[in-house]
């Protein structure tokens, strides 16, 4: 089998990659039966040399290839017919934006598994950026809140060299009595509370947090449980809840009226309830004034999420009266916004190093030994220029009625 690692095409750049350099050679080394070989990029986080110093061989042109790895999205006019690719689409959730993508994917005949639905048998995620989401989205979060304020001044992450870089930066942070809620208890989640952690802050209950205030900065995380009801007269069910979302309300207006800052993590879908509405915003008692949208949910969850943001640009505040984006940082009650979409981008070295890793380990071996767990069979979202049978649902966003079995 030969494999390719691209460039990443996607503007604006992204200077992640799938395989570092001591990770291809790794490759190589445990498994013979496979030729890499790497496209040349000026933006990648490692230089075109650095390979070649691995004994990893360089090609423009990777046709020769039967499988190429991406992060993410790759450009239309970049993907090359009949070839099986690995990134992050971005379709799962029918996002409009990308539906030309998947339209081009199933016209060129493209085999696309899409790392999102890479799952061991007992259906958890075995490779994702979500630790490094979390670390960044928490850091830019507090740096939000102190530019807003006036409080400090820190190095915006993509400054900074490494992990270790900006875990100097943030211990630079001293906050007042702020309370922050985080949404979300999974691998993006557990990255922000590692943040708060490192900082000193205490974490308390939610309910505590919605009872009291406290002369020092404290945190709460909030799971699903912590902010839905389930239908009248039922308990809690987590799996109905994953399966059914439609079925419960949200209960998360009391923590408007608690939180000063709102770090949102969770997966949301579609047919789930949002956190709160744009009316609510505009209720005397609301009380968030920065919100790190690490979900990044555009209509989603969150109403301020009016888009998404960048790192050259990663603030705009919402105006709640007129429900439209104002320029950052204007006060007042309007609520300044971080909502960058890709970012692990801003540690490029570490997060690529950790996804990598995930790589090698989980996914390759399924390449060789006939994919006997189905980890492969479960992610291919497209074959032969169809729908495969778990990606039915997306039959009327991509334009196509026929499936594969």
């Amino acid at each position: 089998m030969n494999i390719g690692i691209i460039r990443e095409g996607k503007n604006p750049p992204d200077k992640r990659v799938a395989l570092l350099p001591e990770q291809c050679r790794e490759l190589l080394d445990k498994f013979p039966r496979a030729g890499l070989w790497v496209q040349p990029s000026s933006v990648r986080c490692v230089p075109d040399e650095a390979y070649r110093r691995a004994g990893v061989p360089m090609a423009e042109d990777l046709r020769h290839c039967d499988v190429l790895l991406g992060i993410k999205e790759v450009p239309i006019g970049q993907l090359i017919p009949e070839k099986t690719y690995f990134f992050f689409s971005h379709t799962l959730k029918k996002q409009q934006y990308n539906q030309p993508l998947l339209r081009a994917v199933l016209d060129r005949r493209i085999t696309l598994i899409d790392y999102e639905c890479l799952t061991n048998p007992q259906g958890e995620r075995i490779i994702a950026f979500g630790r490094f989401a979390g670390i960044v989205g928490a850091y830019n979060g507090l740096l939000t809140y102190g530019r807003r304020y006036g409080l400090f001044s820190l190095q915006p992450a993509h400054a900074c060299f490494d992990l270790a870089h900006l875990r100097e930066e943030y211990r630079k942070i001293h906050l007042p009595p702020v309370k922050i809620a985080v949404v979300g208890g999974g691998r993006v989640g557990r990255g922000a509370t590692e943040v708060l952690d490192e900082l000193g802050l205490r974490q308390v209950s939610p309910a505590d947090f919605l009872r009291f205030d406290y002369p020092a900065a404290v945190y709460t995380q909030l799971n699903s449980r912590d902010y839905h009801d389930p239908p009248e007269g039922l308990a809690w069910d987590g799996t109905d809840f994953r399966r059914n979302p439609q079925r419960y309300r949200s209960r998360f207006l009391p923590f408007t009226r608690a939180a000063d800052v709102l770090i949102t993590t969770a997966y949301w879908h579609p047919q789930a309830p949002v956190l709160f509405t744009a009316a609510d915003t505009r209720r005397p008692d609301f009380r968030i004034r920065v919100i790190a949208d690490v979900s990044c949910d555009v209509d989603g969850s969150v109403p301020c999420t009016l888009r998404s943001t960048t790192v050259a640009d990663p603030v705009f505040d919402y105006n709640p009266e007129t429900g439209k984006e104002d320029r950052p940082y204007s006060g007042g009650r309007n609520i300044t916004v971080m909502a960058i979409d890709n970012l692990p981008c801003e540690l490029p070295r570490d997060s690529s190093e950790f996804f990598g890793r995930q790589v090698i380990d989980n996914v390759v071996p399924h390449f060789f030994n006939g994919d006997p767990e189905g980890v492969l069979r479960r992610a291919r979202m497209t074959e032969n220029g169809r729908l495969t049978a778990l990606f039915t649902y997306l039959s009327d966003y991509a334009g196509v009625l026929e499936i594969n079995q």
